[in-house]
């Protein structure tokens, strides 16, 4: 188990050291570009990848702190420190888009000519290629650490592939066209697409933060494991929430009523190995309870 933890937590910092470098790539890249185009936007690609940098780093600094073992005064770990992150990943997305919006309506006003549009068409192919390069590590990285903070820069990135297509979009109809609208028109439509982007990933970090349940076919799939047990009388009270670098999962353990104790202990630690084989980033708190025993259930008093 620790050489798993330790393979997870290298996998994390992997994925966040190739963020903070492509992203400083491709804001040498792009100010060089946009230095010798002028096109605004090349600028809204420039200023997306300058926010990749800062939540990059915030990215970097979140999962470095999420992945610091508990201690005397966090005894449930760090691992919101990755939701709070992508929290503020999702105010750098909506501030940069509202900035572009304003920059796109400017240019709609006073329209510029766009320079040498071919270099900028070369400098956002070469932003794809490193993109996608960069997204191939971070999925990778998802699917065998389920990293929020990690998710959170994968999504934007992820738009940042329809970002520069578009860009080369709008260099390519203002090159042959020779209308100068086209250019603000996009970043306009860019903006537009990093105010939603940043909004999603607001959602899912108060989600987090705010202790919301697992989704339903992870919960039905506790029950499922559970009530598979052939000594298992059933289960409720079953709350489960994301930690941020894993999940919490407790519930009432219904189980024969002329058990021992050690026999219901013993019973409690098989169900919890299925349980981990499915989940296994996840930490178990399973009350033993006497099926049939009336008491107020937690489950009664949640309102539907």
């Amino acid at each position: 188990m620790a050489d798993k933890v330790d393979v997870t937590e290298r996998y994390r910092r992997l994925a966040t050291y190739a963020s903070v470098a492509v992203a400083l790539i491709l804001i040498a890249v792009k100010l060089a570009s946009y230095m010798a185009t002028g096109a605004v936007s090349i600028l809204s690609s420039l200023m997306d990848s300058s926010v990749d940098l800062l939540a990059s780093v915030v990215t970097l600094l979140g999962v470095a702190q999420a992945l610091q073992p508990p201690d005397s005064t966090h005894r449930f770990g760090h691992g919101k420190a990755e939701p709070l992150a992508a929290l503020a990943q999702a105010a750098f997305v909506a501030g940069s888009g509202m900035f572009l919006a304003y920059e796109g309506v400017g240019r709609l006003a006073e329209p510029r000519p766009v320079e040498s549009p071919e270099l900028g068409i070369i400098t956002m192919v070469f932003a794809i290629a490193m993109t996608a390069l960069l997204l191939g590590v971070q999925r990778f990285v998802i699917r065998r650490t389920g990293s929020m903070a990690i998710a959170a820069d994968s999504m934007h990135y992820s738009g940042d592939l329809l970002m520069n297509s578009a860009v080369i979009a709008s260099l390519g109809l203002t090159a042959w066209s020779g209308w100068p609208y086209w250019d603000p028109l996009f970043a306009l439509g860019i903006a537009i697409f990093l105010v939603w982007g940043s909004t999603r990933i607001l959602r899912e970090a108060l989600g987090v933060l705010m202790d919301r349940e697992l989704p339903d076919q992870d919960r039905a799939k506790i029950k499922e494991v559970v009530r598979g047990h052939a000594q298992a009388r059933g289960l409720h009270d079953l709350r489960t929430r994301s930690t941020g670098i894993g999940q919490h999962i407790e519930f009432h353990l219904e189980l024969d009523p002329d058990l021992t104790l050690a026999q219901a202990h013993d019973i409690t630690d098989e169900i919890e190995r299925e349980l981990r084989a499915a989940f296994p980033n996840a930490e178990f708190a399973i009350h033993q309870e006497p099926a049939g025993l009336d008491d107020e259930r937690l489950d009664h008093r949640i309102r539907r």
